[in-house]
């Protein structure tokens, strides 16, 4: 039996991590691994934001050094701690899979029911120029009465360990922090860490930011695993730290890393950059600012492109809009019923803002938790005072299923992954828990006029494969439209249908088509 040395940084995370890397190899392996701490700059350095010091690979360099002196086997990174060029000599053995990539803002419950009242500006901590750009501008939205009574976002420097941060929160020195949701999952499953993160985690509530709006860095969430490019070992090391390679996460990563030196790179960079692989497709997302100018971009990356003619119009599946190009749906009424449900200590999964009567009528009962099924309703249930712990980012429920098995969330939030409500259409089924309908879909006369414009409609944006089928029974020559909807239940479902269809990553790109 062989005997290797990891080489990792001391922090608690990294140590909690490299533990967990370390006990999945012997378990695959049969061999046996010890870890070695590596003392890094950016360990030492903790008064001042990376971007403000000079030089570069803060968290990396004393590993790389070991590495290649042979005091170690191989190191193991969190992988956006890696910069686009690496040491000569030194070989990427290993993406790990990548979990829970999502930035998560922790705040006092205290201060969540001071929100109605509060007087000037909100402080977030963080030392990210990334953060920093998107959360002063669009935190507000996300947060309850915030946006309506128009408070400042200011974001104050954050640095040290993840404890030591959570520690200054609950100390009064922010109203809020923002951390790696995929770091505090990782101290979840350590013996030691899990023990100690379960207590600075009382008191607080969070809120899971949308990757839509506030993308995470470059391969946030993956591990890198490095070793010797010139190892003499006849390949032993490099296959077994192979089987910790996650393809689709690789897929995803390599994606980002290209958008980021395309950027410029370095700790400095003040663009979020996230990609997912849905389908067939990768979901590509960059929102930030370089040179003092947003940048706000999402596509699908080898989608067609499509363009239809400027005569012709385009028809949105929504009840109304501004676009004067633009029909928008006469025949399809969404009635919303008032109904009072138990949704006392449970998770509430709400759909649609026309579920909103239901929601707060059943306030009373004390839900643990409420998610969003898109950013938009999200925006609406915090308008109306409502906190809320994340959304689904109108990508249907998949990361909801993942994040009700975070380890981390449960310590928070004990019924997630058990308990949970559904408010939605009557008709509506979920995989997520029980649904409650709290509106109908109703057909409803429509003029002439709008027949007579609907076929001179090339593209249709359907918000539902149910309103789809509506308006092809009563308007058969529609078929002939390219027919585009969102990432969603919808697109699973015309996919299941057989129905040809264009998948879109906003509406901008829909509009786009003229």
């Amino acid at each position: 039996m062989n005997t290797y040395k990891i080489g990792t940084r001391g922090s608690l995370l990294a140590v909690t991590q490299s533990t967990l890397m370390k006990n999945e190899l012997e378990r695959i392996s049969g061999e046996k691994f010890e870890l070695v701490l590596i003392q890094t700059q950016g360990d030492q350095i903790t008064n001042k934001p990376l971007w403000q010091l000079e030089g570069k690979d803060f968290f990396t360099k004393e590993l790389d050094e070991a590495l290649l002196k042979g005091e170690v086997d191989f190191v193991i990174h969190s992988y956006k701690d890696l910069g686009s060029v690496r040491p000569e000599g030194i070989k990427l053995a290993a993406i790990t899979e990548r979990k829970f990539a999502h930035d998560i803002l922790l705040m006092p419950k205290h201060h969540i029911k001071e929100l109605k009242d509060w007087k000037g500006e909100l402080v977030v901590g963080t030392s990210s120029p990334r953060r920093i750009a998107n959360l002063t501008h669009s935190l507000k939205k996300y947060l309850p009465f915030v946006n309506k009574q128009n408070n400042p976002i200011r974001c104050e420097t954050l640095r040290g360990n993840v404890n030591s941060r959570i520690k200054k929160l609950k100390d009064g020195q922010y109203h809020a922090i923002t951390l790696a949701l995929a770091g505090l999952e990782r101290l979840s499953h350590g013996e030691k860490s899990r023990v100690e993160l379960q207590g600075l985690l009382e008191g607080l509530n969070y809120f899971i930011l949308p990757q839509s709006v506030f993308p995470s860095a470059a391969s946030q969430g993956a591990l890198g695993i490095e070793m010797r490019a010139d190892r003499n070992d006849g390949g032993k090391l490099a296959a077994i730290l192979a089987k910790l390679n996650h393809a689709a996460t690789v897929e995803e990563v390599t994606r980002e890393r290209v958008a980021f030196k395309e950027f410029g790179g370095g700790c400095h960079l003040a663009v979020g950059i996230h990609v997912k692989k849905v389908g067939d497709t990768f979901l590509h997302v960059h929102a930030g600012e370089v040179d003092g100018v947003r940048i706000d971009k999402k596509w699908l990356e080898g989608m067609p492109q499509i363009k239809i003619a400027q005569e012709k119009k385009i028809f949105v599946g929504l009840p109304r809009g501004e676009r004067t190009d633009a029909i928008y749906d006469q025949l399809l009424g969404k009635i919303p019923e008032t109904k009072v449900v138990d949704i006392n200590h449970k998770h509430v999964f709400v759909t649609s803002r026309y579920t909103l009567p239901t929601l707060q009528a059943s306030f009373a009962s004390a839900p643990e938790g409420v998610w969003a099924a898109g950013t938009k309703t999200a925006e609406r249930l915090c308008a109306e005072g409502i906190w809320i712990n994340g959304t689904s980012d109108s990508l249907g429920t998949k990361d909801l299923m993942d994040l009700k098995h975070s380890e981390v969330l449960k310590m928070v939030h004990p019924a997630i992954q058990t308990s949970w409500t559904v408010l939605s259409h009557n008709e509506a089924t979920s995989d997520l828990g029980n649904v409650v309908g709290c509106y109908e879909r109703k057909i409803q006369n429509v003029s002439e006029d709008f027949k007579a414009e609907l076929k001179n409609v090339g593209a249709c944006l359907w918000t539902s494969f149910a309103q789809y089928e509506t308006y092809l029974k009563h308007f058969p020559f529609l078929k002939d439209a390219h027919h585009f909807c969102g990432l969603g239940k919808t697109w699973q479902e015309f996919q299941k249908a057989g129905v040809k269809i264009h998948p879109l990553a906003s509406m901008q790109e829909f509009y786009e088509l003229k």
